[in-house]
């Protein structure tokens, strides 16, 4: 069961679910910050960093992700062109094995956030 803890510093709500220790904390945003972050993916012009092939979601393409969204926070990705479940389910598992979030899917491409506590390079986007 998650717990949800509230920072109204910034106006955030975090919530924690028990994953192992390893995992990072799946953070929560609200529609104007998800709205600022989809802006900022279209200003940056971003270009998808992974492209998925016929061959789906393979370790090595989730490693991939993982070292993409760990150093950009904001990444593209090009997933293949599958029926309407088949993106949904590959976009919800791409986000589950990476803790990231769901910006937008537009056709085939994907753009999901996943905070960098040491970089944090959008904290003047998601602060209220």
């Amino acid at each position: 069961m998650p717990v949800v803890t509230s920072f109204p510093s910034c106006n955030m709500r975090v919530s924690m679910h028990r994953f192992p220790a390893n995992t990072a904390i799946i953070m929560s945003l609200n529609k104007a910050q998800i709205k600022r972050l989809r802006a900022e993916s279209h200003r940056l012009k971003l270009k998808p960093v992974v492209i998925i092939g016929q061959n789906g979601l393979s370790e090595n393409v989730n490693n991939e992700i993982a070292i993409a969204v760990e150093h950009h926070e904001l990444i593209k990705i090009r997933i293949p062109a599958l029926d309407k479940d088949g993106k949904k389910q590959l976009t919800e598992t791409i986000c589950a094995k990476n803790q990231a979030i769901l910006i937008t899917a537009i056709g085939n491409v994907i753009v999901i956030y996943r905070r960098n506590e040491k970089a944090d390079r959008f904290a003047t986007l998601l602060s209220d």
